[in-house]
């Protein structure tokens, strides 16, 4: 088959590698139908996620039909057309079972991320996310092997298109979970930090959910430009005005926003102080954002964090969150969960995730669409690759 394949800092490449197989009795074979690349498969394009190996497939955000399925499997069955979950869960585990499907404790053979985890269980595992999530083949292919097939595959109606319903993997329950975590509801005043997918799907949730204001922060006038109008933010350009967080206390009666939502993760544009840090490996992310989010919200207010983050933070501020008594919410995001109310929004015309599309290309042009994502060039908003 054809696959997406990392060979290093900002060199991938489609190849033809081996098809997978089934090796656990509850595994199935997806044939895929429609991939996209994720704004986090950029920090590893970039070369910034440890534990990649050369040949690794990429790709989380995925669907198509089971090809084939295992002996054991029961809840989906060859020719169901379904949406993987980028999140590998069991179902079963301590965690699971408190609906908190991202920490599952049985599906990750590598370490996570944390830097001082002493022995508590590593995350679940994720699809092509490096080793440190289990070294999983992703879906950036022709065919997928996936893993705990009783409980990630989500079935889709034939009545909606997969462009529809392909961000359910990912980035739509991202953008939800982190409204939900802000608290936001009728009325609420938001601040998305970053104009990437995410954000674009934490301003379409905010506004189902009620949201009166949201303010977006970047610095791609046309990521901006798209945001205001398709969601009605109120755009700050951050190469522009060189304080969001001001500008936004100022706009909201000098209080700042119920939520803060940092979009960015740890490739936000930092201050030469922290470029520096970080190349000699001494602070593993920038803070600015974080340091943003923090004074844009009201006291009391909550900062949720769906940017993937790692390592020592420059500058974070702690006692101005303590002092203005500020809650957050992070991590990664679980799935399995959100997926079906999150599908009748779609169903029902109250989200259209589909629309940020702006580049559908053929799985064979992957390693250019990764370029085009990456340099934002041609105005680039999402990529979506069909085998």
């Amino acid at each position: 088959m054809k696959a997406l394949t990392y060979q290093g800092s900002n060199d991938v490449r489609v190849e033809t590698v081996a098809d997978p197989s089934l090796v656990a009795p509850d595994d199935i074979i997806l044939r895929v139908t429609a991939t996209a690349i994720c704004g986090s498969d950029l920090h590893i394009y970039r070369g910034k996620i440890p534990g990649m190996e050369d040949g690794d497939i990429l790709g989380h955000e995925f669907m198509g039909i089971v090809e084939e399925a295992g002996a054991e499997v029961t809840r989906v069955k060859v020719g169901d057309r379904v949406v993987i979950p980028f999140v590998i869960a069991c179902g079963q585990c301590f965690h699971c079972m408190l609906d908190e499907f991202a920490a599952c404790e049985t599906t990750n053979t590598g370490n996570g991320a944390a830097m001082n985890p002493k022995s508590i269980k590593p995350p679940a595992a994720l699809f092509g996310y490096s080793h440190l999530y289990g070294g999983v083949p992703g879906g950036q292919a022709e065919l997928v092997r996936v893993p705990k097939a009783n409980f990630g595959p989500f079935a889709v109606p034939d009545v909606l298109s997969d462009e529809q319903v392909l961000f359910l993997s990912d980035i739509l329950p991202t953008g939800y979970q982190a409204v939900v975590n802000g608290g936001v509801e009728q009325g609420s005043t938001v601040a998305i930090f970053g104009a990437g997918p995410v954000g674009y799907m934490a301003a379409a949730c905010a506004r189902m959910l009620g949201a009166e204001t949201i303010f977006m922060v970047d610095h791609n006038p046309y990521r901006l430009d798209f945001a205001k109008a398709t969601y009605g933010v109120i755009p700050i350009n951050f190469d522009e005005d060189d304080d969001p967080a001001a500008t936004i206390i100022e706009a909201t009666a000098g209080r700042g926003v119920d939520a803060s939502i940092e979009a960015v993760g740890f490739e936000a544009k930092g201050s030469t102080t922290e470029t520096i840090l970080t190349t000699l490996k001494l602070e593993g992310s920038s803070g600015k954002a974080l340091r943003q989010c923090i004074a844009a919200t009201r006291r009391g207010g909550t900062v949720s964090v769906p940017g993937v983050y790692a390592g020592f933070i420059h500058g974070f501020l702690f006692g101005d969150a303590f002092d203005k008594g500020l809650t957050f919410k992070m991590g990664q995001t679980h799935v399995q969960g959100l997926m079906p109310e999150l599908l009748e929004a779609i169903g029902e015309g109250r989200l259209a995730p589909e629309v940020i599309i702006s580049h559908r290309m053929k799985l064979d042009d992957a390693a250019k669409g990764y370029e085009i994502f990456n340099n934002r060039e041609d105005e680039c908003r999402k990529v979506v690759l069909t085998p």
